[in-house]
């Protein structure tokens, strides 16, 4: 029988990583070409990855939750066929030097690592109390150094989501041996224990009636609510509003969707029209489409638009429209129906959800004249649009004013001060408004 190594596939251009959120076929179950083997998840993105061979699954490497390192093997699958040992897309296994221990020729040493973490695949049920995910690396280099998981859960991470990888362990390590090292003469009066999280306020207590229901968050909802809390401790928002008038623009459009459904079966939202007037504003104000780093600014080259889109769950997602400057009307309305779509149906890619410079999302879908978006980081502006509703305004005309009935709808723009400062934000929300009330109504699309 000949055995096929099934790898954690490469997400996305800078995916380096993913979570095994489920096997969907469990050791011994029969394969069927492109059968979905399991379910892996990246930041915002979830995927089920089919085989690429028939066979019966063989073994599982990695256990759900596990994350895995792109090209690593998380499964073997065996296969009809004469006794060979199959990569995928690769040439055969030495499994001699492997069984030995030993190291397959022409394999830099840094793949020791890797190894290692793939062969650590233990969860010892004293990690099992964590919300917190230590990699199999990890668990060991903790076993073997007798670091309990209450001095665990106090080290700062440095990978995603505050992980705790094998270079922040060993360092943590290395300063403690020097600190046990060092004679108690020569410690300063003032010294510190080992470096450890940044104080954090007291959270505060929650109390649980009788007939409360404690519901524990699902791994989107708690990436959103980490990714919100970053994004408010890492920029300074302030929130710009402008009322602007959306009467050409309503017109124009219940004229035109049903043109554009008959002839190309696409739906036509506010939403291209939206992201047209935000690529055209950033374009004039190149400032509002950059990112921090520290006290250097990022000027981005190409204009990326997110656009936060509900799940059925309830989650959010934000596929980004790449090059929106560059695109058309009806490119923008198509690709925003198929992303849309596409996410709906979690269908979405990682590279899809990821590069964008700025951010447009919509209160009014669900029935919010207004908000005060919170910035997707590591950019510094998202555009919020409210409801369009029927309004009594003051009509200014040749012959004097007018009372008279308009569609309006609120803008308002969240931005992060330390960059874009009220008269910038001002500017651009006042040019966003311009190209929305000047919208050419004498276009086709």
């Amino acid at each position: 029988m000949a055995r096929f190594e099934l790898k954690m596939p490469k997400l996305g251009e800078s995916v380096t990583e993913a979570t095994i959120t489920k096997w969907l076929k469990n050791v011994g179950d029969r394969i069927e070409l492109d059968d979905p083997i399991l379910e892996l998840a990246t930041d915002k993105v979830d995927s089920e990855i089919p085989s690429p061979v028939e066979g019966v699954l063989k073994e599982q490497l990695f256990n759900e939750g596990d994350t895995v390192e792109v090209d690593s093997v998380i499964a073997i699958i065996e296969m009809e066929g004469e006794e060979e040992q199959a990569k995928d897309g690769e040439g055969p296994r030495q499994e001699a030097a492997e069984d030995a221990g030993g190291k397959q020729d022409g394999l830099p040493e840094a793949a020791d690592d890797t190894a290692s973490e793939q062969e650590s695949t233990e969860s010892p049920a004293r990690f099992s109390g964590s919300d917190r995910f230590y990699s199999p690396l990890v668990r060991s280099i903790a076993r073997e150094e007798n670091i309990p998981l209450e001095e665990l859960e106090k080290l700062p991470g440095s990978g995603q989501n505050n992980r705790l990888t094998k270079d922040d362990l060993l360092n943590y390590l290395k300063q403690r041996k020097e600190q046990s090292a060092r004679p108690a003469a020569e410690a300063p009066a003032q010294e510190q224990p080992a470096p450890g999280p940044s104080a954090k306020p007291a959270k505060p207590s929650v109390s649980i009636g009788e007939k409360d229901e404690v519901v524990p968050m699902d791994r989107m909802r708690k990436l959103i609510a980490d990714h919100m809390v970053m994004s408010e401790d890492t920029s300074v928002h302030i929130t710009l509003f402008r009322e602007v008038d959306m009467e050409g623009i309503v017109r124009w459009r219940k004229k035109q969707k049903a043109i554009l459904q008959e002839r190309e079966g696409e739906k036509l939202t506010f939403t291209p029209i939206f992201i047209e007037a935000i690529a055209k504003a950033l374009r004039d104000y190149p400032m509002v489409n950059v990112s921090l780093d520290g006290h250097h600014i990022i000027k981005r080259k190409h204009i990326n638009v997110g656009m936060a889109a509900a799940l059925p769950d309830g989650n959010l997602i934000v596929p980004v429209i790449k090059n929106a400057d560059h695109k058309s009307l009806l490119g923008l309305a198509k690709e925003v129906n198929d992303l849309a779509g596409r996410a709906r149906k979690n269908k979405l890619k990682p590279d899809e959800i990821q590069g964008g410079t700025f951010t447009l999302t919509n209160f009014g879908t669900f029935g919010a004249t207004m908000g005060t978006p919170i910035i997707n980081q590591p950019q510094v502006g998202i555009l919020g649009v409210g409801l369009i509703q029927k309004k009594a305004v003051v009509i200014e005309g040749p012959q004097g004013d007018s009372i008279g009935i308009r569609h309006r709808m609120d803008l308002s723009l969240s931005c992060d001060h330390r960059i874009v400062d009220g008269a910038l934000g001002g500017m651009f929300l006042q040019r966003v408004a311009h190209y929305l009330e000047n919208f050419d109504t004498g276009q086709t699309i």
